[in-house]
């Protein structure tokens, strides 16, 4: 805080005396820690996305920032990609919704108040996409696919009002994004009609040159400004060589004087210039940071993210007749990798690990055995034998697994997606137990699961939590919290699936039904489908839907049809399930996908409980990216599904009209 005061004083007393904006990386918290982002998706719950966003912004601005380099928008098609973990998956609808409601919660929409912070969305464009999920790589798609699956979250993020945006480090079709003048100026600025600036990311004119697009440095600060990057982070090439560029001709005065418009428009609609001191203040700093408010929230986050993938009746546990539970695995008593990656600022030692949260929660604390079994990737002498010898003596085991935080995000590409070797070989040996195990996963993206997790009676996505991991995690595993999560990305059976996503387009040879293989679009060795689909998530009772019913079958041209079900709880507990809409063009002058999701909403039902759940599809929900990249509709025959996951639900159709019938 210092420091940024002394800095900006001397911003204040210079020639022009322009504030500064001061910017870091709060991904998912400050102090507190939320669960990352393709956690906190699984909640399929933008209202929850916003609070969160806005709990990270209380605490970034008392502890003197002004922006924060998020929500990644990009979505992810690619499990092996490190950055997975910092989106909402794989869907574009889902991170459409859920990057606004970030925007909306960073900024709130006034960005004059001291704790509004100012969001960045990124990576503008298509950075989801590259190659082979390699970190930092090449991108190559379709017009079609850029504007029909990666602009639509920047689109909706800008319509929330964010007014900065980052180009992303890789090149599109041949064009390194950051010297791409077609995708920063026509397309970002011309088309999506942009107001705000532009960031290259981290030294990414600079890389240009890496790239064999820029001879020199020199050459990188010109390609990248006349682009319309804005301002240049970290590299210092826009200072060393700017003036010299600008004297030359080699760019136009008038394209910096565009440049630091823009940048003077966004301080100006913070407040900056009447306002210098907002965020810095080191009163608020100690009012406003880990507030116990905020653990709460954090807490609540962290449970509504728990995906439960499967269970045979082994959860909840009954603390009464689990007499004696076995906590195994390296990730039960570990605070180190509790945040997952982009936490910078947390403090690990605070933070709630599966161990402390049981003892914390267990009616007897005595009751739990904790065991590592194994590191994260080394086995330990003794340590399956010491791990099985607990699993022979409880009740239950809960096997503790996945990826260590520094094997998710930026710059942490996989071959392969699966838990390390070490780890595997403990699931084993504690599943020939034959004691009942449930598998609690720690991970950053989805994972192929070998046989030995994949076999046990219940397995949950943990993800990477946060600071009230061990709670949530208690909270969900003794029934205090029904789990109610939902899949943002699809798991695979085997990672040579990948990329793997669940809006496919079919093949003119899929594989329909019960019938010969052979010769069709297939794996030899491994099934088409996933593991555990997108949208996938079970809960501690049982939901129904039934009464799926439309308000007209005929869907005229400019109106909208009412679509409505009924949900119901048929089990004993309270709990929430994610109803979820999905469409089908049938027949269309473009492929399409076999499924796209185009509506959800959470419902909470008391046991017994029912309630009907109303969506309106209108021509919007229809439209794809035609010839000359123009959003239309095609009038003809749609499949219309609403269930619990990308795969089930009711069906029905719907026609859409070029025009409204005659009515003769």
């Amino acid at each position: 805080m210092a420091g940024a005061r002394r800095a900006q004083q001397m911003a204040l007393d210079s020639r022009l005396g322009i504030p500064l904006i001061f910017a870091g990386d709060v991904i998912h918290g400050l102090k507190t820690i939320f669960p990352v982002p393709l956690a906190e998706a699984s909640s399929f719950d933008p209202v929850l996305a916003q609070r969160t966003a806005r709990a990270m912004a209380i605490e970034a601005t008392a502890a003197g920032l002004h922006l924060t380099f998020a929500p990644m928008a990009d979505v992810a098609r690619d499990q092996r990609w490190g950055r997975v973990v910092e989106g909402a998956g794989e869907d574009v609808t889902l991170t459409a919704l859920l990057s606004a409601a970030r925007v909306r919660g960073f900024q709130t929409r006034d960005l004059r108040r001291d704790d509004s912070l100012l969001a960045c969305p990124k990576h503008f464009a298509a950075y989801g996409a590259v190659a082979a999920g390699l970190e930092y790589g090449s991108v190559d798609i379709s017009d079609e696919t850029l504007r029909e699956t990666h602009l639509p979250p920047f689109g909706s993020s800008f319509a929330a009002g964010a007014l900065t945006t980052m180009a992303a480090f890789s090149e599109i079709n041949g064009v390194p994004a950051t010297a791409d003048r077609a995708l920063l100026t026509d397309l970002l600025r011309g088309e999506m009609g942009f107001r705000g600036f532009v960031f290259s990311d981290y030294t990414a004119d600079e890389e240009l040159i890496a790239h064999g697009f820029a001879e020199d440095e020199r050459d990188a600060a010109r390609l990248a400004v006349l682009a319309g990057v804005d301002m240049s982070m970290q590299s210092g090439l826009y200072i060393r060589y700017l003036p010299e560029l600008v004297k030359t001709g080699a760019v136009p005065m008038a394209t910096v004087d565009v440049a630091v418009r823009r940048i003077l428009y966004v301080k100006a609609a913070m407040g900056l210039f009447e306002n210098p001191w907002r965020s810095l203040d080191a009163e608020t700093e100690a009012r406003n940071i880990a507030t116990p408010a905020h653990r709460a929230l954090a807490r609540e986050a962290a449970a509504r993210s728990v995906v439960l993938l499967q269970n045979d009746g082994v959860l909840p546990i009954d603390p009464d007749k689990a007499r004696r539970i076995a906590l195994i695995g390296p990730f039960g008593e570990d605070k180190d990798n509790l945040y997952g990656p982009w936490a910078f600022y947390g403090d690990p030692g605070k933070g709630v690990d599966i161990a402390s949260g049981l003892r914390a929660a267990l009616p007897d604390p005595g009751k739990l055995t904790v065991v590592r079994g194994s590191s994260i990737h080394e086995a330990i002498e003794g340590g399956i034998a010491e791990a099985v010898k607990a699993a022979k003596a409880a009740d239950v085991v809960l096997l503790a697994l996945g990826e260590a935080q520094d094997m998710s995000g930026e710059a942490q590409s996989r071959t392969t997606i699966e838990i390390p070797a070490a780890q595997q070989a403990l699931a084993d040996a504690v599943a020939a137990t034959g004691k009942p195990v449930v598998v609690l996963l720690r991970h950053g993206r989805a994972l192929a699961l070998h046989e030995g997790v994949a076999n046990a009676n219940a397995v949950l996505a943990t993800w990477f939590l946060g600071s009230e991991s061990g709670h949530a995690i208690a909270d969900i595993l003794l029934g205090k919290v029904d789990p109610s999560g939902k899949l943002p990305v699809s798991f695979p059976w085997e990672s040579g699936q990948e990329p793997f996503f669940y809006d496919r387009k079919s093949t003119g040879r899929p594989v329909l039904g019960q019938g010969s293989t052979e010769y069709k679009a297939r794996y030899a060795t491994t099934d088409n489908s996933a593991r555990y689909p997108f949208g996938h998530g079970l809960s501690y009772t049982r939901f129904a839907l039934d009464k799926l019913e439309l308000s007209d079958a005929a869907l005229r041209w400019d109106k909208s049809i009412d679509v409505s079900v009924r949900v119901i709880n048929k089990g004993p507990r309270k709990g929430s399930e994610v109803v979820q809409l999905y469409i089908r063009d049938r027949v269309a002058s473009r492929t399409r996908p076999i499924r796209e999701l185009k509506h959800m909403e959470r419902v909470t039902l008391d046991p017994g409980g029912n309630r009907t759940v109303r969506f309106a599809l209108s021509r919007a929900d229809l439209e794809f990216v035609g010839a000359g990249n123009r959003r239309i509709a095609e009038p003809g025959l749609f499949d219309l599904w609403v269930g619990q996951s990308s795969v089930d639900g009711l069906h029905t159709q719907i026609t859409l009209y070029a025009e409204e019938p005659s009515r003769a």
